[in-house]
């Protein structure tokens, strides 16, 4: 099945301090968007798969978040896991960076 992607506006480009990451909700769902130390952008959805956590509060280290909580670790670029406690990959989603905005595509 053929699924369509929106792009929605999630923030400024500025907005994300480099090898950082914010919160941004958009109807009903969360999702966490990163800056890179090489100034790429990502997004992934923006709970935690273990216990559902905001990783938008976790420590972003170079291409990986680490949940607040367990200190269970993602890639953020693929999402997969890289630490437990966490064992299920992290949906990820496209990034566009346009006129200093950084829009995320979500299904």
């Amino acid at each position: 099945m053929l699924m369509l992607e929106n792009w929605i506006e999630a923030c400024g480009a500025d907005d994300i301090e480099e090898e950082g990451v914010i919160r941004f909700d958009h109807d009903g769902k969360t999702y966490a968007i990163y800056r890179s130390p090489d100034d790429q952008y990502y997004a992934t959805d923006g709970l935690c798969t273990h216990e559902r956590i905001h990783l938008a509060d976790g420590l972003v280290m170079g291409d990986e978040i680490e949940c607040p909580k367990h200190m269970g670790r993602f890639s953020y670029v693929t999402g997969q896991t890289k630490g437990p406690p966490v064992c299920v990959n992290l949906r990820t989603h496209p990034v566009k960076v346009e006129g200093g905005r950084v829009s995320i595509a979500v299904p």
